[in-house]
């Protein structure tokens, strides 16, 4: 096998003779999508269902693509670094080798979901559901429909994502509250979030899926928001707990309009499909052609940063990467 000469990020000592770094892909994806490929670099498609273990044990730079791929990281013993496709990192928790790095691909998907989350809550206040079913029904049915004007909102999960948000909504002119893990300067922490709840018209959830975040909104929080109040969920199913949330659609004391749900895919027999004030979508908030394009050119910068001993982005941070309390 040929060596050569290679920056100091990969063996830690510059100019340290290195073999050929491996990169695993997605077998469904072309290699040419991560071109230009640095000088030498060997890729390994990987199909989570039939790759060889001889392959597996080369890798040193995995592009996983879904939780298919977390199961193989226990018998990848030259990975050193994992860079998603995705920004939510919860499906590696507690599946990342000692000394291996993760990053993902925060900032890839900020506009498709800012822009499913307004989408999403234009549609409720204006009772497009509703007016959808009369039309399948072929009634001139009345509906009352609400404005964003003045409304109370509050972005759960104040990252990136909910940033795109703010800056899209805020044309319509509503009231907003920005709630983070941690309080900082015009952001409120996870201990005001009984107070923001109790006048929240609108509660916009992003957050990522953690030990502290798993069931946060449960049925205490939950009764917590006024009469009428709109729940947004693009993070993650398990944010909110279902049962709870049902229980409050059924009754007609809150609305929805979620993106994600506990468990996923939602089985059929689900009371929640026909729960009444629900727009339901199947997890694609982020889904659009342009941001897979752009994670994969991300993941392609990264090999090569990798490659030349340049640091990475995003790095991963490790509360992230912890099992979540409910299973």
């Amino acid at each position: 096998m040929a060596l050569r000469m290679r920056a100091g990020c990969r063996g830690g000592i510059i100019g340290r003779m290195t073999p050929p770094l491996v990169a695993g892909i997605p077998a469904a994806l072309p290699r040419r999508a991560f071109d230009p490929l640095p000088d030498g670099t060997a890729i390994v498609p990987v199909d989570p269902a039939t790759v060889a273990e001889a392959d597996l044990g080369r890798i040193e730079f995995l592009v996983p693509r879904g939780p298919g791929f977390a199961g193989l990281l226990a018998r990848m013993p030259a990975l050193r670094v994992v860079q998603t496709l995705s920004a939510g990192v919860d499906w590696l928790a507690g599946r990342v080798p000692d000394g291996v790095r993760v990053h993902n691909a925060a900032g890839v998907y900020d506009v498709p979901v800012a822009e499913w989350t307004v989408g999403a809550i234009l549609a409720s206040l204006r009772r497009f559901p509703e007016s959808r079913d009369a039309q399948q029904d072929r009634e001139w049915r009345d509906t009352h429909p609400e404005e964003l004007l003045d409304r109370r909102v509050t972005i759960l999960g104040y990252g990136s994502i909910g940033r795109a948000v703010e800056d899209r909504l805020r044309s319509f002119g509503p009231r907003l509250t920005r709630v983070a893990r941690s309080a900082r300067d015009g952001v409120r922490g996870f201990g005001d979030l009984d107070a923001v709840l109790a006048s929240s018209d609108v509660l916009i959830v992003l957050l990522p899926l953690t030990r502290e975040t798993d069931r946060l909104l449960d049925r205490r929080r939950l009764a917590l928001l006024p009469d009428g109040a709109l729940v947004v969920n693009a993070g993650r199913g398990r944010l909110i707990d279902t049962a709870s949330l049902r229980d409050e659609l059924a009754v007609g004391r809150l609305r929805a309009a979620l993106d994600v749900v506990d468990p996923e895919p939602l089985p059929a027999d689900d009371p929640l499909w026909s729960a009444p004030g629900l727009l339901l979508t199947p997890h694609v908030g982020g889904d659009t052609t342009a941001a897979e394009g752009r994670a994969v050119r991300l993941a392609g910068d990264q090999l090569r940063r990798y490659a030349s001993g340049v640091p990475l982005l995003n790095p991963v941070a490790p509360y992230l990467l912890e099992p979540a309390a409910v299973a």
